[in-house]
């Protein structure tokens, strides 16, 4: 019953094998891109934390002198 219930009697089908390859490898393909997008996002999170409490003006390095008084 299995076997009807594949579509096929008898030997393996060749274009089921490949297509089950090329599922196979497209799963291990997003698996390592999971893991890859996990990773960078934990490091985001972490230097979010890092910086937590600080303005955009903080963590700007200015080099400009420091303003000299308006003319009156």
């Amino acid at each position: 019953m299995a076997k009807a219930l594949l579509g096929y009697v008898g030997g393996s089908d060749p274009r089921l094998l490949a297509e089950m390859r090329r599922l196979q490898q497209r799963v291990q393909d997003l698996e390592s891109e999971l893991v890859r997008i996990q990773t960078e996002n934990d490091a985001l999170s972490a230097a979010a934390a890092q910086h937590q409490g600080e303005t955009l003006l903080d963590r700007i390095d200015l080099d400009v002198p420091q303003a000299e008084p308006a003319l009156t």
